[in-house]
């Protein structure tokens, strides 16, 4: 028998909560700002598109991190994200990123 103390998390499921609200946050920002920029000078067909899919791979993310910041604070012991969600997450992420950079530049 031996003495495996229980799972003590501290404040791990509070830093990963505030992690997902600070890529949440910074993901509206470039959004915001990817259209702002790309509406800017006037509307253009590949700008409305670019912004169109900004904003789609912004909200996959925000109901993505929202899921997720709700099991984190509901669950007292969360199961840890499914590969599948967080490449989906990391895919958002990384999308919003290259779209708001490529109507910036």
């Amino acid at each position: 028998m031996s003495d495996v103390p229980d799972r003590d998390p501290g404040l791990q499921p509070e830093r990963t909560r505030l992690a997902w609200r600070r890529t949440t946050l910074s993901s509206t920002v470039a959004t915001v700002l990817a259209v702002k920029t790309a509406l800017h000078g006037g509307a253009s067909a590949a700008g409305i598109v670019a912004c169109a899919l900004c904003c789609g791979l912004w909200l996959a993310f925000l109901l993505l991190a929202h899921r997720r910041i709700r099991t984190l604070t509901t669950a007292a012991a969360p199961n840890a994200l499914p590969p599948r969600q967080a490449a989906l997450a990391v895919l958002c992420a990384v999308a919003t990123a290259v779209c708001a950079a490529a109507l910036v530049v």
